[in-house]
C-alpha cells in the first residue's frame, strides 16, 4: 500500500462554530454563576463560594477555547495532512506540528467522557515537547504524557472526517510505513 499523494483534512469550519457556540453558552454559565446572589435559603458560604469557583472555572476553561476557535476559524491551512513522512497535524490548541512515522510505536484510542481521541505512542516524546516554541504548550503535553503516557493526541472533533475514518487511515499507513521499512531491513 502506497499512499503517494498527501491527504490533506481540512478543518470543519461546521464543528467549530458549534464548539464556538457551546464554549461561550459555558462562559455564560461561569458568568452568571458568579454573579448570581446566593438564595436566603442557602445554609451555607461555602456552597456559594464552590459556585463562584465553578464559575471563574468555567471561564477559564471554556473562555481559552473559544479564544483557540476563534483563532481557528480563519486559518485556511488543512486541519491534517498525511504523507509519506508522517502526521502534520494543525488541528487543535496543542498539535504538534509534524509527527514522523519513523518515531510513531503504536496508535491507541482514549476515551474521556464520551470524547475520543487517537493517542500517538512515539519513541521519543519528550523532544515533541520539547520543541514547542509555548510554555503553555509544553505544559499541557506534558500533562498529557503524566496522564496517558503519550503528549501527542489527535481528536476529529474540528476536523472534516469522522473519528473512525480518521483511526483506520492512520492505522492503515502506520502499517504501510512499517512494512516499508521493514523490507528496506
Amino acid at each position: 500500500m502506497t499512499h503517494a499523494q498527501p491527504i490533506e483534512i481540512p478543518l470543519s469550519k461546521t464543528k467549530l462554530l458549534l464548539l464556538l457556540i457551546a464554549s461561550l453558552a459555558f462562559v455564560a454559565l461561569g458568568v452568571w454563576l458568579i454573579i448570581s446572589r446566593s438564595s436566603p435559603n442557602e445554609p451555607f458560604w461555602a456552597e456559594q463560594l464552590f459556585s463562584k469557583l465553578v464559575g471563574c472555572a468555567a471561564i477559564l476553561f471554556f473562555g481559552s477555547g473559544a479564544f483557540w476557535i476563534i483563532r481557528k476559524l480563519p486559518d485556511q491551512r488543512p486541519g491534517l495532512i498525511i504523507d509519506e513522512l508522517g502526521i502534520t497535524d494543525n488541528s487543535s490548541g496543542v498539535s504538534a506540528g509534524q509527527i514522523l512515522w519513523t518515531d510513531i510505536e503504536a496508535i491507541s484510542v482514549l476515551e474521556i467522557q464520551r470524547q475520543k481521541l487517537i493517542m500517538l505512542q512515539v519513541k521519543n516524546p519528550q523532544d515533541y515537547i520539547d520543541k514547542q516554541p509555548s510554555g503553555l504548550k509544553r505544559k499541557l503535553m506534558n500533562m498529557n504524557f503524566r496522564l496517558y503516557g503519550t503528549p501527542l493526541s489527535i481528536s476529529s472533533n474540528g476536523l472534516k472526517i469522522s473519528f473512525d475514518e480518521l483511526l483506520k487511515m492512520l492505522n492503515d499507513h502506520l502499517a504501510a510505513n512499517n512494512e516499508r521499512r521493514n523490507n528496506r531491513t
